[in-house]
C-alpha cells in the first residue's frame, strides 16, 4: 500500500508560524508533524510514501535526509503550490493511476497512530474517517450518513439535506486502486476546466456522490487529532491533543509490556 501526503501549501492562516516554513514541520514534543506520519506509517508497514510539495519544499526533502527516509519517501514538486489543492492532486496523478491501494493524507493534522490503525486494517475498500465529537461552523469538513451511506461530504452543507448522522472528516482517506484512477481522471478534468481553485474534496465528493454504494466510513470518534489551520490550533494541538495522544501511548506501550511479560512467563 502507498501513502500520499499533501503537504504542497502556504499556511497563511498560521500566521508568521505558516510562514517560516512548511505546516508538516511544525514540532510537537520535538518531532515534527511529518516525522510523525513517517513514523506511524513505517509501524503499519506502508510500502512506499510520496509526497506533494511546493512551498519551501526544500525544508521537507532536508526533513526526509535528516531522517534517513530517502529510500522509502519521495517527493512531488507542485511549481503551482499557490493556486489550490487540486493542482497537487493533478501532479500526483501518475501515482494516483499507479494501480495501488493507497492512503491519501493532510499533512498539517497532529493525531494518534490508532487513526492510521484503521485506514490500514479496515475492510473498507473506500474509506473516509468520521468524528462525531466536532465543533459546529463553517471550517469543519463534514460527512453525513442516511440510511447507513454517506450523503454529503462538505463544509457548507444544503439547508434541505437530512442525514442520521454527521461528523468531521479528519482528512485522511483509503482507496481502492479503481477509485484512485478515477480520482485522478476527476482531478485532471477539474484542472482543464479551471477549476483548480476547488478543494480537493470537492473531487473526491464527485465521485462518492456518483457512486455511494462503493464508499463507506470509519468512526474514529474518542481518537485524538487535530487539523492545523489557525494560531490557536498550534496551542490547542500543544495543551490538549498532544497530552491525549501521550497518554495513550503509555497506555499501549503498558498493554505491550504486560503482554510480553505473560508470553515469557
Amino acid at each position: 500500500m502507498k501513502a500520499i501526503i499533501l503537504a504542497a501549501g502556504v499556511g497563511q492562516r498560521l500566521g508568521k508560524d505558516g510562514q517560516i516554513q512548511p505546516k508538516c514541520l511544525l514540532k510537537f514534543s520535538g518531532k515534527s508533524l511529518l516525522e510523525r506520519h513517517l513514523d506511524y506509517l513505517r509501524h503499519y508497514q506502508i510500502d512506499e510514501v510520496v509526497i506533494a510539495v511546493g512551498y519551501q519544499a526544500e525544508k521537507i526533502q532536508d526533513e526526509i535526509k535528516a531522517l534517513r527516509a530517502e529510500n522509502w519517501v519521495s517527493t512531488v514538486y507542485n511549481s503551482d503550490y499557490t493556486k489550490g489543492s487540486v493542482i497537487s492532486l493533478w501532479t500526483l496523478r501518475q501515482h494516483l493511476a499507479a494501480g495501488d491501494d493507497l492512503l491519501l493524507m493532510d499533512a498539517d493534522v497532529l493525531y494518534d497512530r490508532h487513526i492510521i490503525e484503521r485506514l490500514v486494517k479496515t475492510n473498507i475498500s473506500n474509506c473516509f474517517l468520521l468524528d462525531r465529537d466536532f465543533e459546529a461552523g463553517d471550517e469543519p469538513v463534514k460527512l453525513c450518513v442516511k440510511d447507513g451511506y454517506l450523503v454529503e461530504f462538505r463544509k457548507q452543507l444544503a439547508s434541505n439535506l437530512t442525514y442520521d448522522l454527521i461528523g468531521e472528516s479528519v482528512g485522511f482517506f483509503r482507496f481502492e486502486n479503481a477509485i484512485a484512477r478515477r480520482l485522478a481522471s476527476r482531478t485532471e478534468q477539474y484542472v482543464a476546466e479551471g477549476l483548480h481553485d476547488q478543494p480537493y474534496e470537492e473531487v473526491i465528493r464527485d465521485l462518492l456522490l456518483e457512486t455511494p454504494e462503493k464508499f463507506s466510513y470509519e468512526d474514529i470518534t474518542g481518537l485524538p487529532w487535530i487539523e492545523i489551520d489557525f494560531p490557536q490550533d498550534i496551542q490547542r494541538a500543544q495543551n490538549q491533543t498532544l497530552p491525549q495522544i501521550e497518554i495513550a501511548e503509555k497506555i499501549n506501550f503498558a498493554k505491550v509490556d504486560s503482554l510480553e511479560s505473560k508470553l515469557k512467563t
